[in-house]
Formats: structure tokens, sequence, C-alpha cells
């Protein structure tokens, strides 16, 4: 192997110090937004965006912001990196985002939006397509995603009633509203099921007391005088009974109990 002597490394240290000041000039090179101005980046992006190129939209969103942060360009950039990150399935990335430009510019005419896109993300992370594919029920699921798009949905129909987006999220409040209470009493089903009645009951009546319309109390209160009568506790499984009684007089529950002697809770 040849060995190389003091002035040819000496020579060789010399020409790598010329060449990596070129590489940091060809590296910049490569960048083709270098010079671009603020409604260039801004029309590229959206064009990236339009074409469903999520990742190369929010690429390009971040360079407009970066290098110009002030003015209306870099307010919807921060809008619409939300949205890409939404439609990139992202939604934690969508949340913080929406959440960032909520705090940027709560008096921006489309923040209502962002209020609209926080629950939109939220509440698809509990209904995406794993979600299609499985078939899982939301009421088994950790209810976080379904809470949170409530609470941004809720936030939205308060602070912007004639919004244009208030009317979608009230329906999908309405839904939202009956998975987690569906969510209380699967949790309540549970604990029966197990003999912990003292935590059925609990759970159950949650589910009454924080929903209170939610169609998923039918079942709640059924938990409920059963948690109630294998306690012993008579009095508190008839107040149940009643409630149940007057709320849901063409209960379901009801139907196998035709010309029993037995109550029509008891199905064992």
């Amino acid at each position: 192997m040849r060995r190389f002597g003091v002035y040819e490394l000496r020579s060789l240290a010399l020409l790598a110090v010329f060449l990596l000041p070129g590489c940091g000039i060809l590296g910049e090179k490569l960048d083709e937004t270098k010079g671009w101005s603020v409604s260039k980046l801004y029309s590229e992006a959206r064009v990236q965006l339009r074409d469903a190129n999520y990742t190369e939209a929010i690429a390009l969103y971040e360079k407009l912001e970066a290098r110009y942060p002030y003015g209306r360009y870099a307010q919807q950039a921060q809008l619409e990196v939300a949205y890409a990150h939404f439609k990139e399935n992202e939604p934690e990335l969508a949340v913080a985002a929406a959440d960032r430009f909520i705090k940027l510019h709560p008096n921006h005419p489309s923040v209502d939006y962002a209020y609209y896109l926080k629950g939109l993300a939220n509440f698809n992370e509990d209904l995406g397509l794993m979600h299609i594919i499985s078939r899982q029920d939301l009421s088994e699921r950790d209810p976080k995603a379904a809470q949170d798009a409530f609470v941004a949905f809720e936030e939205l129909v308060k602070r912007f009633p004639q919004s244009r987006y208030s009317e979608d999220a009230r329906k999908r409040m309405a839904y939202l509203v009956n998975a987690l209470a569906s969510h209380e009493v699967h949790v309540a089903r549970y604990y029966l099921n197990r003999g912990a009645y003292v935590a059925a009951a609990n759970r159950a009546q949650t589910a009454l007391l924080t929903y209170p319309q939610a169609p998923a109390n039918e079942e709640g209160l059924l938990i409920l005088v059963k948690a109630y009568d294998a306690m012993g506790l008579t009095d508190l499984r008839d107040d149940a009974e009643r409630v149940m009684t007057k709320n849901f007089p063409n209960s379901k529950y009801r139907a196998g109990t035709a010309g029993s002697n037995k109550p029509w809770w008891v199905i064992w």
C-alpha cells in the first residue's frame, strides 16, 4: 500500500478546505425555492395541497413561515398546515397546529375553522380507517379523543353559533354524547358481569348524570337496577326501576319477561 508523504497530505488537506465551501454552495442550489417570493411559495404549497401531496405542502408552508413570518400569507400557512396534517392522518400534529393558530390569532376571521378542524382531528382519531376495518365500537375505546372533540365542537358552537361549521359540529356533538355515554355503560356492564357491583353502579350513575339525554342510558338504568339488587339496596333499586319505567316504558329489556312472575330486570 502506498504511503503519502507529508507534503502530499498537506496538499490533500488544503484541497479539502477549498472544496468544502463549494459543497455547501452546491447543497444550497438544490433548494429550488431559494429566492421565491411569499406569493410564489404560497401558491406552490396550495398546488401540493390540492394534489394531495401533503408532506410537500407542509414543507413549503413551513418554509414560507420561516422566511416570511408576518402577514396574511404566514397566517394562512399556519391554518393550512393544520389541514394538511389532518389529511395526512396525523391528528396530534393537526390539533397542535390548530391550537397554535387559535393562540396566535384569536380574532382571525377563520378561527372558527381552526376550532372545527381541531374537533375533526380528534373525532376522526376515534372514527378513522382502523375503526372502519375493525368495526370496533367507539364505546369500547379510550374516550379522551372523543371528549376533546366534543370540547372543541362545543367551543365552536358557543363562540360562533352562526358559523357555517356550527351545524355540522352540533350533529357530531350529538353523536359524541351518546358515544361517551355508551363508553360509561360499557364499563359499567364490564364491572357488573364480574360482580363489582359498586363500581358498576358508579359508572352507570356517571353516564346518567353527565349525559342525561343519551339513548345509552336505557341500558345504564338496567345496570343500576341490577347492581343495587345484587347489593341488597332495595330502596335504591326500586327508585332506579321507577325512573326506567317512566323514561323507557317500552324498553326492549322488558320484552323477554312477558307472562313471567319474576321481575323484568331479572334475566337469569
